[in-house]
């Protein structure tokens, strides 16, 4: 990537803003909080904030690119943002001192591809409402898909490494990161049958889901032990999807160097179409074939979107489960009272109250019930808002929603 003068004053400007972020000593004091929750003892809560609607961030212009080129704006972007959220919402989130560069693969797909209608109310926003077509309406169409073949590509890496380094490796250097595994059939195979479709066979062809399921963890299995074999698994990951995935667990304590096995990193699941399914058929169509897969990893942590407290009975069953989420939709004192100790909470808020007229009292109340809950059962916790499809074209919702959130824990912590 050929970079102009003026490009690279702007990135080195940028990168340097960055370091001197990350040089703070709040995120030492932040990362050793993590690292006591994710090792189940109860400390105040890490308030994390992903998943953001960038395209209505843009105040005062600080998104605003200077750069050049588009290759350029690409690096700068995400600085820019990684700047905007420390200065204006950055809650307890940590900033390395590393430009993070995940390792790079190719992956040869399962011969289907998605087929779909779309719906969107801003063409800014990436969040569209999808109608899909079914793919895999019969069990000849699922016999029919492909094992997918994994390659990492060193080459990419290579290239990447070099150029970042070269721009501004001296302030800020650059550092290859490996993956989690970050299992979801049911959001593919979701996306390819359509979500009525799923929910019905379900309850009138129960054999032909599973016929289907267990094709999809055969795929699973087989991404994962490429994953593995080709060193792209890793223990370094700034997040585990949007929480904080830091823990003195990890990688495993017969770990002598090289490439990380699965023993070493965190395993993640989720199957949020089955919010309207019974906790039996949750566990009897996901968790049960997710189970052997996750407890080849150090610790797995299961839940995206999808109420969770009745199904953690059957969760428990995961040898090595860490972490569980609550979602808005849960009900946070049946899941705080299964949790107890043993397992770390990972709560939800409600993202709809950054979408229009910010109610403090209702942040407040919501937060002060997961706070309560916890400390009453003993229960370790972290807080992420996520899923914020749109803040109604006021940033000031969210850096507000941070500061009512941290106001109302500095009453307990």
């Amino acid at each position: 990537m050929a970079v102009s003068k003026h490009d690279r004053d702007v990135l080195r400007e940028l990168a340097r803003r960055v370091a001197d972020v990350a040089a703070s000593p709040a995120n030492a004091e932040r990362k050793a909080r993590a690292v006591l929750t994710n090792g189940l003892t109860q400390t105040r809560p890490l308030v994390w904030v992903d998943e953001i609607p960038w395209h209505e961030m843009n105040l005062d212009n600080a998104l605003t690119p200077r750069c050049e080129s588009s290759e350029a704006q690409a690096i700068e972007t995400g600085l820019r943002r990684t700047l905007m959220q420390w200065e204006r919402f950055q809650g307890d989130m940590i900033v390395e001192p590393f430009y993070n560069i995940p390792k790079a693969f190719t992956d040869s797909g399962i011969g289907v591809a998605i087929r779909e209608d779309i719906i969107a109310t801003d063409a800014r926003n990436n969040i569209v409402s999808h109608h899909y077509f079914d793919q895999l309406d019969t069990p000849e169409k699922v016999d029919a898909l492909l094992i997918p073949t994994v390659l990492a590509d060193k080459e990419t890496d290579a290239l990447r490494m070099a150029q970042a380094d070269g721009l501004f490796g001296d302030i800020l250097p650059a550092r290859l990161t490996g993956h989690y595994v970050y299992y979801t059939p049911w959001d593919q195979i979701g996306m390819l049958r359509g979500i009525e479709n799923c929910l019905i066979d379900m309850a009138e062809r129960p054999e032909f889901v599973h016929q289907t399921v267990a094709k999809f963890t055969e795929i699973g299995k087989a991404r994962i032990d490429q994953f593995e074999a080709q060193g792209l698994l890793g223990f370094d990951n700034p997040a585990l999807h949007c929480t904080p995935p830091y823990t003195d667990q990890l990688p495993a304590s017969d770990y002598t160097g090289g490439p990380p096995r699965a023993r070493d990193v965190w395993f993640r699941g989720m199957a949020q179409l089955f919010s309207a399914v019974s906790p039996q058929m949750h566990n009897e169509f996901d968790i049960e074939y997710m189970r052997p897969l996750a407890e080849r990893f150090g610790l797995s942590y299961y839940g995206c979107c999808e109420p969770l407290d009745k199904v953690i009975p059957y969760l428990k069953n995961i040898r090595n489960l860490r972490k569980i989420g609550c979602s808005p939709w849960a009900d946070v004192r049946s899941a705080a009272e299964q949790i107890g100790k043993d397992y770390v909470l990972s709560r939800k808020p409600n993202p709809a109250a950054v979408a229009g007229i910010l109610d403090e009292d209702g942040v407040r109340a919501e937060i002060s019930q997961t706070v309560e809950q916890c400390l009453k059962f003993g229960c370790p916790f972290d807080i992420t808002l996520k899923d914020i499809s749109t803040v109604g074209g006021k940033p000031e919702n969210l850096f507000r929603w941070v500061s009512v959130v941290e106001e109302t824990l500095d009453k307990y912590f």
